[in-house]
């Protein structure tokens, strides 16, 4: 999108006049994304939520009328039943009473602030989903910094969780052994499926180190015993989206909800994931400044995984074995042939999210120093260096944050695999990105890249069970829209039915 469509979109009028239909059409695709977006927030509170239109593409992946419906349903439930109505009040004395008194008006469930942002981001979208299929209340625990972060996406009622809540202050010792834990509770044949008493709350553990016990949580005769459990308090690290399309009871709605089924956090996430004004302060001055007037954007997300420090020349090698082979970045003439490029040339910018600044140094001093073949010219920025991963620092999450929503409004991305920071990215701008294979041995890999099936991001732990049989089976092989990610080979990931393999 060029800087003057930008300028153009900021004036578009949201009354009704001679043309009304029209005016509200492009309120309805435009401001509230298709319908994905409740009307009437206060806009000075989160000038994200209706102005992020303005930086992206319209996107070619439209919300269905289900899902649309099912959110506004959602939207009456939270004002309902959310901190500090009657129907709160009313399960927080059943929770500190510890017992199930009757039948609740509302069921919970709590996610626990848990692990990095990307982590965070795409397991908060799991819960929500999660929390759509079985009719429950969303609460999130606010940790150091959410509410710092993101603004809250339901209209009347806030989602984080109340700081008085009676077990917050042991969250941060619920592990897979701890007595209300179900994983554990099923090993210790301390709860059945058939027992006609049920707790007041369960403990869900759902990190990437659950074990067996902890998995059967996808299996449905778990989910018909969670069903009337009032509080379920979960904690995971993981993006479990593509294992609730493989528990039976959930397949009709899922596929009600995203007909196209690789576009689950795409939407979800465009909903839920509104950054704070401070946040988007920082998104929009990088954006105007260096991204704007590009014809062309794009990103490039590198993250290595290794403990030694880089930047690395196999790295390095990468990177332009990738984007050069598949024509994303424009080739250099190291023979400097080209001496006067055309007043006309195209624009490419190229933002570089990493860690350190090595590899947008190199990219930079190689367009700086050499010409491109193509008479096109490239600008690299790069917004911060932070040298390492700093999770609980404030201002490293709100950079972290606003790199991420930057890389989503590119034209093309190029991703490191295993990175939740590129699942958050490519989800977001609803882009299928180019994925930097793992290297191995100080090597580059060679293909260096591949495209992505889908957009959705990569379940990076998921059972392998089947849960009639009670016994182990490739779940990546079950039904053609759940498969085996590109990046890792034991992963599931939501694709399309038509997507290419």
């Amino acid at each position: 999108m060029s800087c003057s469509v930008v300028i153009t979109s900021l004036f578009f009028s949201d009354s009704l006049g001679s043309e009304g239909v029209f005016q509200h059409a492009d309120k309805y695709n435009g401001k509230l994304l298709g319908g994905l977006l409740a009307d009437g927030f206060d806009e000075a509170a989160c000038t994200s939520r209706y102005s992020s239109f303005l930086y992206r593409k319209i996107s070619l992946h439209k919300p269905s009328s289900n899902l649309i419906s099912r959110l506004r349903s959602y939207e009456d439930l939270h004002k309902r039943c959310g901190p500090n109505t009657q129907s709160y009040n009313k399960a927080l004395e059943q929770l500190k009473s510890g017992n199930k008194i009757g039948l609740t008006d509302c069921n919970y469930i709590v996610w626990i602030s848990f692990s990095g942002l990307g982590n965070r981001i795409l397991s908060l979208a799991s819960t929500f989903l999660y929390a759509l299929l079985t009719n429950r209340v969303l609460l999130v625990d606010q940790g150091k910094d959410m509410a710092d972060l993101f603004c809250d996406p339901f209209p009347d009622k806030s989602w984080l969780l109340p700081g008085d809540f009676p077990l917050i202050d042991q969250f941060d010792s619920f592990n897979q052994n701890s007595p209300h834990c179900h994983g554990n509770m099923l090993k210790n044949n301390a709860i059945n499926s058939s027992a006609m008493s049920k707790p007041s709350y369960l403990y869900l553990h759902l990190v990437h180190d659950y074990g067996d016990h902890d998995k059967l949580f996808f299996c449905d005769g778990e989910q018909s015993f969670l069903e009337n459990v009032p509080w379920l308090i979960m904690k995971t690290d993981n993006y479990y989206v593509p294992s609730l399309f493989l528990i039976p009871s959930f397949e009709t709605e899922l596929s009600n909800l995203f007909p196209e089924k690789g576009t689950v956090f795409h939407h979800l996430g465009r909903y839920l994931f509104h950054p704070s004004n401070h946040v988007w302060g920082l998104i929009t001055r990088y954006y105007r400044t260096y991204l704007a007037k590009a014809d062309e954007r794009i990103g490039i997300q590198i993250r290595t995984f290794d403990s030694r420090r880089g930047p690395f020349k196999h790295v390095m090698d990468q990177i332009l074995a990738c984007t050069l082979k598949e024509k994303l970045l424009p080739a250099v003439d190291m023979q400097d042939s080209v001496v006067n490029p055309s007043e006309n040339a195209k624009l490419k910018a190229v933002l570089v999210t990493s860690l350190l600044s090595g590899y947008s140094e190199d990219l930079r001093n190689m367009y700086w120093e050499h010409p491109t073949m193509t008479g096109e010219v490239v600008g690299v920025y790069q917004p911060s260096h932070e040298e390492f991963q700093q999770t609980e620092k404030q201002m490293h999450n709100r950079k972290a944050w606003a790199e991420m929503y930057l890389l989503s409004l590119t034209d093309v991305l190029v991703t490191s695999a295993w990175s939740t920071f590129g699942y958050v990215a490519q989800g977001l701008g609803g882009l299928r990105p180019w994925i930097l294979y793992k290297t191995e041995n100080d090597t580059a890999p060679d293909p260096a890249c591949r495209r992505a099936m889908s957009m959705d991001p990569c379940f990076h732990a998921p059972p392998f069970y089947d849960c009639k049989a009670k016994k182990g089976i490739d779940t990546g092989t079950l039904v053609p829209h759940v498969r085996h990610c590109e990046d890792i080979s034991w992963g599931l990931k939501v694709v399309d039915d038509h997507d290419d393999l």
